[in-house]
């Protein structure tokens, strides 16, 4: 790689709409850096591509803070350079406040909501060097409410954060992006009968947002970005 090669940090991205982004840099000739809570997943995408020089697995929990720090760390290690972090990483319970179970909560929230809260601080000095960018993958979910969600609840606070930190970083040339996806076709799904959601998009297609808003010209801050497969009212 060269001085001027574009080094992006990706949480969550062994599988799904992460995986999906990272291929897409690689692809462009850029240096990803993808994490994970499962290294075994990890080592799987790296060798399905090859194993390429410009990509750094780093198994880490994302809403944990010395995690995420020392992932930022071993990336500027690596590469010299940081100029955009995304934080994908999330999944949902799938149940409701009213009838779920509050073991599977806690978790959810810190990943869903902590997790990007700590991207962004673990990564903002090195982001404000670069003149980089943030992109945070929130919901549509995090637009629409849907009775008894928690998981919801977790993106509306995504949405808020995109807003909140673009606020505070704009004035140092950092861009802020949130990408509210609709229904994809990910591991998010896994043991869900979806038969009766209608057409979904792919994570392919997601990453090609995620993607675009990354590829923006200086100075150019495009701030919300929500996708839908047609046929989706909500």
């Amino acid at each position: 790689m060269t001085e001027d090669t574009r080094v992006t940090l990706v949480t969550g991205g062994g599988t799904g709409i992460g995986a999906a982004v990272a291929r897409r840099l690689l692809e462009a000739g850029e240096a990803v850096a993808v994490t994970g809570r499962r290294e075994e997943r990890l080592h799987a995408f790296a060798k399905e591509l090859g194993e390429p020089q410009r990509l750094l697995t780093l198994p880490g929990n994302a809403a944990d803070y010395a995690d995420v720090s020392g992932a930022v760390d071993t990336v500027l290690a690596r590469f010299g350079r940081l100029d955009a972090v995304v934080a994908n990483a999330g999944y949902a319970t799938h149940d409701s406040v009213a009838d779920g179970d509050p073991a599977g909560w806690t978790d959810m929230v810190l990943t869903n909501v902590l997790g990007p809260a700590l991207l962004i601080r673990a990564s903002v000095d090195a982001l404000r060097r670069s003149g980089g960018r943030i992109v945070l993958v929130g919901s549509v979910a995090g637009f629409v409410p849907t009775p008894g969600n928690l998981y919801g609840a977790t993106k509306y606070a995504v949405t808020g954060l995109a807003e909140n930190t673009r606020r505070q970083v704009t004035d140092w040339g950092i861009g802020v992006t949130l990408v509210a996806p609709g229904r994809v076709e990910t591991p998010f799904w896994a043991e869900q009968d979806v038969t009766s959601l209608g057409r979904m998009l792919t994570a392919d297609q997601i990453a090609g947002s995620v993607v675009w808003a990354l590829g923006q010209p200086a100075g150019v801050d495009v701030n919300t970005v929500v996708v839908r497969p047609l046929g989706q009212p909500n």
